[in-house]
C-alpha cells in the first residue's frame, strides 16, 4: 500500500518536473522617443518561444507639464505596416500607454511568445518569423514621429533550449540588436491578425494528466478500505 502510495506521488511530481526547469528571457523595452535605439527606425531584438517581451510606457513626475508627456498607442502590424508605420491597412491594436503621471509608476505590457494562447483574442507565434510592433504619434509641428520594433522568434535548434534554473532571466537587449531593416531572406513575415487557434490540443493532453492521476487516487483510497 505505502509503495502504490508512493507510486501517485512520484508521478505527480515527475508530470511537473519539465515544466519547473523551463527558463525564461525577459526582454524590457522603454517605449519612448527619447530612447536611443529607435533613433535609426532599426530597433530589432532575437527571442525564443516561452520568452518575454516587457515595454514599458513613458512616466513623468507631477512637475512635468501635460502637453510634454507622451502618450502612445501600440500596434501589431505585418511587415508593410511596418515599413510604412502605418496600422491602419494590416494591424490592430496592440497596447496603450495612456497614463503617464501613473501613480504606481510606468505603464508596463508584457507579451509572451507562445505557440499556443488559452485566451481568444490572444496572440500565438512561431519559430523564424518576425513580428512587428509600431506607434505612432503627429507633433506639433505636423510631422509624424514613428517608433517602431521588429522581434524575430529564433527557431527551437537555434541555442533556445534553456533549462538551467527556475527564475527569469533578463538580457540588456542592447546585446542582441540585429541591426537590419529588410526582411531576412530565409524568413516568413506572420500576418498582423489575433489568433482564434484550436487549442483543444493541450488541453487534451492536460485532461488526460488529470484523468490518469485522478484514477491512481480513487484506486488507492478503495484499497484503504
Amino acid at each position: 500500500m505505502i509503495l502504490f502510495v508512493s507510486l501517485v506521488l512520484w508521478m505527480c511530481a515527475y508530470g511537473q518536473e519539465p515544466a519547473s526547469k523551463v527558463v525564461s528571457d525577459r526582454y524590457a523595452v522603454y517605449w519612448n522617443r527619447t530612447n536611443p535605439r529607435f533613433y535609426r527606425g532599426d530597433y530589432h531584438i532575437d527571442v525564443c518561444i516561452n520568452d518575454y517581451l516587457d515595454v514599458f510606457c513613458p512616466h513623468y513626475l507631477d512637475y512635468v507639464p501635460e502637453e510634454r508627456m507622451e502618450r502612445y498607442v501600440l500596434y501589431m502590424v505585418n511587415y508593410d505596416g511596418y515599413s510604412s508605420c502605418d496600422h491602419t491597412a494590416k494591424g490592430f491594436k496592440r497596447w496603450e500607454c495612456n497614463r503617464p503621471h501613473s501613480p504606481n509608476g510606468p505603464l508596463k505590457f508584457s507579451e509572451k511568445f507562445q505557440l499556443f494562447t488559452p485566451f481568444s483574442l490572444g496572440f500565438e507565434f512561431r519559430s523564424g518569423r518576425e513580428y512587428y510592433y509600431i506607434s505612432s504619434t503627429v507633433a506639433d509641428n505636423g510631422r509624424r514621429s514613428c517608433l517602431r520594433l521588429k522581434v524575430f522568434v529564433r527557431p527551437a535548434t537555434d541555442n533556445c533550449v534553456k533549462t538551467v534554473s527556475v527564475h527569469d532571466r533578463v538580457f540588456d537587449v542592447n546585446e542582441r540588436v540585429d541591426n537590419s531593416l529588410e526582411p531576412r531572406d530565409d524568413t516568413s513575415h506572420e500576418s498582423a491578425e489575433p489568433s482564434r487557434g484550436d487549442v483543444n490540443s493541450v488541453g487534451r493532453v492536460q485532461t488526460t494528466g488529470l484523468l490518469v492521476t485522478s484514477t491512481l487516487v480513487l484506486c488507492a483510497a478503495i484499497l484503504s478500505l
